[in-house]
């Protein structure tokens, strides 16, 4: 590792990486990786290797050690990568128009809503707004009414019951 940090020797890094590359594999695979990821990834270590050898530091720590510590940091990459969310397909141009049938159903759903919503008991009707319409939730409605928060979430539950029951 010193004659490839000291003096870019391409033997040396040659030996390093007939010895490590099939090492760092078999670690990223035992630690759940795939084989063609834990491939992927060891390829990288190795560069990293390469690119990062004047940064090696005996004293710190040993070839090992050092190695399998940017094996690790790699797969957690490797993790963090495959968990992000890719972006959504974005549509371009005007939304297509919802159709008249579909139109109407939205609407009369709108109205049967309203009005079950007008039927309930004024607290609970109250507490509904505030939650959805609001956008509050139980512990900021219970701050700003003084009431429970057990009293909150029941009410609110027996109107979302009530309203069910009217929408279906």
């Amino acid at each position: 590792m010193l004659r490839v940090r000291d003096h870019q020797d391409r033997a040396a890094f040659a030996a390093l990486f007939r010895h490590f590359a099939p090492r760092v594999k078999g670690f990223l695979m035992k630690s759940g990786a795939g084989a063609a990821l834990a491939e992927e990834c060891a390829q990288d270590v190795m560069a990293t290797l390469w690119q990062k050898a004047h940064l090696f530091d005996p004293a710190r720590a040993s070839v090992a050690t050092w190695v399998f510590t940017i094996a690790r940091n790699k797969r957690i990459d490797a993790l963090r990568k495959d968990r992000r969310a890719e972006p959504e397909e974005l549509d371009w141009g005007p939304e297509p128009e919802p159709d008249q049938a579909e139109a109407m159903e939205a609407q009369e759903e709108t109205e049967r809503l309203g009005l079950a919503l007008a039927a309930l008991p004024e607290k609970q009707r109250a507490l509904i707004e505030r939650a959805f319409y609001g956008d509050l939730s139980h512990s900021e409605i219970a701050a700003e009414t003084g009431l429970p928060l057990g009293t909150i979430k029941s009410r609110i539950r027996l109107a979302l019951d009530k309203l069910r029951q009217q929408m279906t």
